[in-house]
């Protein structure tokens, strides 16, 4: 299907889809048919779907187009198709959470985050695949089986967004939601070629459950440009009363789509490559895509400076493994179904419930000594920068059975992201690399606290001296 310029509509960003809806040059159900058409030529291949919803979508873009004729007032992302990470509760969708015990579960109300992308006119086809509560940093489940990378479908999306990345790589969709606890954002758009944004803590809401015990999980988008992330994270911002944390929200007027076309003046940089994990050596590849962006930053005027020592220590991955742990000792599991779950969300059960309150109480309070320092020790800089993962795409089944070898794989594999989770600093995988052998590489960059749109602001100048969204892979 095709628009009326002749561009294939996949090939359209997220705000070309608005604003050829909003001009009457396509429909809102054009949208809907050509994407359920791409979910269902590619996604067997792919794997990033868990569930679609064809009807609901169809019946929704009906509506969306009766408001164009209509002459309504229209959101901004009015008819541009999306989905939902299957961790987030959709009202009258199935919702599994990536676990076979939950393969029927359909909750009676939406996640805030859901009714905030519904308003500003996406439409979701469905929930995208997500490993078993989002414990790994790769997609893989007893329900929809791995979700691979578009560009060589022999190798895992990353996770545990992995799902809504190979999505948006493969051209289903132009944005899509995700969710980041420690990497699941930043990891699958680096392996997949995507710009994903970790926002601040507290910048969109996580009610009406959510995460906000640990204070790790946020939620934020996944896109193939700069400008339809911004956009998306416009839409996904903002409190709802009776949050635990709140993200100052930008000055009156402005909106985070704007930063993206401001630029964003000479910044301060601070770079390093030490993440602090024992074992965690980089791959050629990693520090190849490292040094280029290094190189890119200081050719558009900023200045980038080596970190004097690793700002990272041991104690905080130990804290991190145990607050993380902690996290599975709650699952919404009958004992009677305990062994359906799978081995590595087992495994950090059992090491959860073998803690003392004195070891959990340690951990968090660790945790939040760390961030204060963290942020204090780097606050001379306007952004870091660091890779995202240590190597490139893992294949399918490399990170093993074993629940405690997987976990251990894992902390190796994704060394860097995690920190921020912690902090609760925004961090964002810009896709500047690709290998020889056509597999990209992101890099992160990480602001100061409650500063997305300064990283916004910078990676809308490294993807106009660097664009990227015209790489695809052969399957688009």
């Amino acid at each position: 299907m095709t628009s009326s310029t002749g561009t294939q509509l996949h090939d359209l960003t997220a705000l070309e889809q608005a604003a050829a809806v909003r001009g009457k040059e396509v429909s809102a159900t054009e949208l809907v048919e050509h994407s359920l058409a791409r979910i269902e030529a590619l996604d067997a291949a792919v794997g990033a779907f868990l569930t679609v919803t064809p009807e609901r979508a169809r019946a929704q873009a009906a509506a969306a187009d009766r408001a164009v004729l209509d002459n309504a007032d229209l959101p901004p992302l009015h008819g541009v198709p999306t989905a939902i990470k299957d961790l987030a509760n959709t009202a009258g969708v199935r919702t599994t959470f990536g676990s076979t015990v939950l393969a029927d579960f359909v909750p009676a109300v939406d996640d805030a985050v859901v009714t905030a992308l519904a308003a500003a006119g996406t439409i979701s086809l469905g929930k995208t695949n997500t490993p078993e509560f989002g414990f790994p940093c790769y997609t893989d489940n007893g329900l929809a089986g791995p979700a691979r990378c578009p560009w060589d479908t022999t190798l895992l999306a990353g996770g545990s967004s992995g799902g809504a990345a190979a999505a948006v790589a493969a051209g289903m969709l132009p944005f899509a939601h995700g969710s980041d606890g420690g990497g699941s954002i930043r990891i699958p758009a680096g392996i997949n070629g995507l710009f994903g944004i970790k926002p601040s803590r507290g910048r969109v809401s996580n009610a009406p459950l959510g995460s906000e015990t640990t204070g790790l999980g946020v939620q934020g988008p996944l896109a193939r440009t700069v400008r339809d992330a911004a956009a998306m994270l416009d839409a996904m911002a903002g409190p709802v009363v009776g949050d635990p944390y709140w993200a100052p929200p930008l000055p009156a007027g402005e909106t985070f789509l704007g930063h993206a076309d401001r630029a964003p003046g000479r910044l301060r940089i601070g770079r390093y490559l030490d993440s602090g994990m024992p074992g965690a050596d980089l791959d050629p590849e990693v520090r190849a895509a490292f040094e280029d962006a290094s190189a890119l930053l200081s050719d558009l005027g900023h200045d980038v400076e080596d970190l004097p020592a690793s700002p990272l220590t041991p104690e905080v991955f130990g804290a991190f493994e145990v607050v993380w742990a902690l996290s599975a000792t709650t699952l919404p599991v009958p004992a009677a179904q305990l062994g359906e779950l799978r081995p590595l969300t087992r495994f950090l059960r059992d090491r959860g419930l073998a803690l003392s309150a004195q070891d959990a109480m340690e951990a968090m309070f660790r945790l939040r000594v760390f961030s204060r320092r963290f942020v204090q020790a780097t606050s001379h800089l306007d952004v870091l920068l660091a890779p995202v993962c240590t190597m490139p795409p893992r294949p399918v089944g490399w990170f093993g059975d074993d629940g405690a070898e997987d976990f251990e794989r894992q902390k190796r594999y994704a060394a860097f992201p995690a920190v921020y989770n912690v902090t609760g600093q925004p961090a964002v995988s810009v896709p500047l690399w690709w290998t020889a052998g056509g597999l990209p590489v992101g890099t992160m960059l990480v602001g100061r606290p409650a500063d997305e749109a300064t990283l916004i602001s910078l990676s809308a100048q490294l993807e106009e001296a660097r664009p990227w969204a015209h790489r695809h892979p052969a399957l688009w």
